[in-house]
């Protein structure tokens, strides 16, 4: 692991600022970009540690505010330790926050977010990789549809409702997808039953995408999120190991 520097940046868009977070090796070279999509509770210090971590593995990593039109991060008050159940009115919260944030909305945000990385200098130039989590997933696999010039490989991590019925489903992007892809699915996650892993493969086999789909035996959504009561040590050290091993194969 190299030394990592970090700062808190803000990303202009077209409808406004976002606020984000950027982590890199300490030596200042470009380095291959990583895009990261958060969760639902957002930009907050886990996530600030998992962009560090794949910064000292030799990546430039920023993490954008999504939900930036609804304030700063953190946009919602959290404990330090996450445990929904326990707190059902978090969810009353955060549940509209992520409606309005429609996949228009979000798309035009990827781009945003996208080209700020290309005009950076501690990103090396060429396409950059994206990592997202329960929400972020389906937010990578939009992504990767929607400029697959700028993404060589996309990863999920117990991402909800990623191959459903609706007309914009995030699988349908499939068929524009040129980047290598990765999904780790929990196994005891309600928000994606069998039916639409198996729904998301069946697309992006038949538009030949390049991918791998695993189930964590055991893990439960949010199994990679340490400050949160779903945390599953061995289910979050196989993502590491899965998504380093891609982000090699990439670049």
């Amino acid at each position: 692991m190299t030394s990592v520097q970090t700062t808190d940046v803000d990303v202009p868009t077209e409808d406004g600022v976002a606020d984000a977070y950027l982590a890199h090796p300490g030596d200042g070279l470009p380095r291959p970009g990583v895009l990261l999509y958060q969760d639902a509770f957002g930009l907050r210090p886990h996530l600030r540690s998992m962009a560090d971590r794949l910064a000292g593995a030799g990546y430039t990593v920023l993490v954008p505010n999504v939900f930036y039109r609804h304030g700063r991060s953190p946009v919602f008050e959290l404990p330090e330790f996450i445990d929904p159940a326990a707190r059902p009115q978090l969810w009353e919260k955060i549940g509209p926050v992520m409606q309005s944030l429609t996949p228009e909305l979000a798309m035009r945000d990827a781009g945003a977010y996208l080209r700020w990385m290309a005009e950076r200098p501690e990103v090396a130039d060429g396409p950059v990789a994206l990592t997202g989590y329960c929400m972020g997933a389906a937010l990578a696999l939009r992504t990767a549809g929607t400029y697959p010039d700028r993404v060589a490989a996309a990863a999920g991590f117990h991402g909800g409702r990623l191959a459903t019925d609706a007309p914009d489903s995030p699988h349908l992007v499939a068929e524009h997808i040129t980047a290598e892809l990765y999904f780790a699915h929990a196994d005891a996650d309600q928000s994606m039953p069998p039916e639409q892993m198996e729904r998301l493969d069946a697309a992006l086999t038949a538009a030949g995408v390049r991918h791998r789909s695993e189930v964590y035996e055991g893990a439960h959504h949010g199994y990679t999120q340490a400050d949160t009561a779903v945390y599953d040590e061995a289910a979050a050290e196989r993502h590491w190991a899965a998504l380093l091993d891609l982000l090699k194969r990439t670049f």
